[in-house]
């Protein structure tokens, strides 16, 4: 059984690099914009704040510690919440482009995908005729014959030079049930410790599938790995986001919502920002009588170094 726990972490993955401008005019793009909506996501009840970098020019993603570092201190400044840098970046880059902000600004905690697998965007191109930027399309043409790349030296580099450098903690991604047996490989080794939060991740193509038996699985065997030393969370792509955290918060579990995500709150209709999308789930939480963790909860929780350790 994963750890008991008597309160809900919700994440907010505010913007990735999945989705692209011409999708949703509610994607924040701008360091402003991405700030902004950060914010406001924590105040309507996130306690962690998953985050990427875009140009602001284009909305295309970005490795750039400068760009992190135009919405990061503000984020940092305005409110509470767990500060989590991507280091998953976006297709195409280098493990160190992907590395480099989270390098420069030494969060609380960072994401890290479990193992290399195939990430297909390109089925998102039949939905629209045009786009605003050309990068979109090739951005979402290239993943048909894209592998997104993190092998076991890549993830020892990650935990050595970031991990224990830095004290940065993880969202451990496992985006299939063989990434549950990569971390296990880890812990056997004795290069993550518990406790570990440990996010599913169902719906992309070329990971698991968004199946409710699947998420059972997932659960069973996460469970079978690690016991009582970690902390399970689900996120699902698009349409089958907030029924599968719905079904993680009922079986004792934590949430992930958030545009990077999905860009809707609700059948055909496009979430107008991240608050939207938290306030749902809060509600459902809630409804659930389930209480929400604030980020000093998660903090503890999780033995995380604290926001006065980071280097924003």
């Amino acid at each position: 059984m994963a750890a008991k726990q008597k309160k809900v972490i919700i994440t907010c993955a505010a913007t990735g690099s999945i989705h692209t401008p011409t999708m949703s005019p509610h994607l924040p793009l701008t360091p402003s914009e991405i700030a902004e909506q950060s914010i406001a996501a924590a105040e309507a009840g996130a306690t962690i704040i998953h985050l990427h970098a875009r140009n602001p020019e284009d909305g295309s993603p970005t490795p750039s510690p400068d760009v992190f570092m135009e919405f990061l201190p503000r984020i940092k400044q305005s409110c509470n919440a767990v500060v989590n840098v991507t280091t998953g970046g976006g297709h195409g880059m280098t493990l160190e482009e992907r590395l480099a902000g989270a390098m420069r600004t030494k969060p609380e905690m960072s994401s890290l995908n479990m193992g290399s697998m195939n990430f297909g965007l390109y089925p998102m191109l039949d939905r629209y005729p045009e786009f605003k930027y050309d990068w979109e399309r090739r951005h979402l043409e290239n993943s048909r014959d894209f592998i997104f790349r993190n092998t076991f030296k890549d993830i020892e580099y990650i935990l050595r030079d970031l991990g224990e450098a830095h004290g940065t903690r993880f969202e451990f991604e496992c985006y299939d049930v063989g990434h549950l047996y990569n971390l296990a490989h880890f812990l056997d080794r004795g290069l993550v410790r518990p406790p570990l939060f440990v996010q599913t991740i169902f719906g992309i193509l070329g990971g698991i599938g968004a199946d409710q038996e699947n998420l059972v699985h997932m659960k069973r065997i996460a469970d079978k790995l690690f016991g009582d030393d970690y902390y399970w969370s689900v996120l699902a792509a698009g349409r089958h986001q907030l029924g599968f955290v719905t079904m993680s918060a009922i079986m004792g579990g934590n949430v992930r919502v958030g545009l990077e995500d999905s860009l809707y709150a609700g059948k055909g209709r496009l979430a107008r920002s991240n608050a939207e999308q938290v306030r749902i789930v809060r509600s459902i939480l809630e409804n659930l009588s389930l209480e929400i963790a604030s980020p000093d909860e998660a903090r503890e929780m999780l033995a995380l170094k604290g926001g006065d350790a980071v280097g924003f």
